[in-house]
């Protein structure tokens, strides 16, 4: 993926409904974790650099989820 686009990421579950009805754009990274802090959600994003950089390269893949 450019380094200039960005990917959304929540943790809402409407988003992965979104991503089954209509696919992407936008790619969307789903993070499933529960009532967590700011910090836990980044370090999980961090973990996962390698992932999420693979799925934005991946021509069909709409949604990422973690972790």
């Amino acid at each position: 993926m450019p380094r200039n686009e960005a990917t959304p990421s929540s943790k809402d579950a409407d988003f992965h409904q979104r991503s089954l009805l209509y696919g992407h754009p936008p790619k969307v990274v789903w993070v499933r974790l529960g009532n967590c802090s700011t910090e836990q959600i980044l370090q999980v994003l961090r973990r996962s650099k390698k992932r999420i950089a693979a799925f934005g390269d991946d021509q069909e893949a709409s949604l990422l989820v973690l972790p």
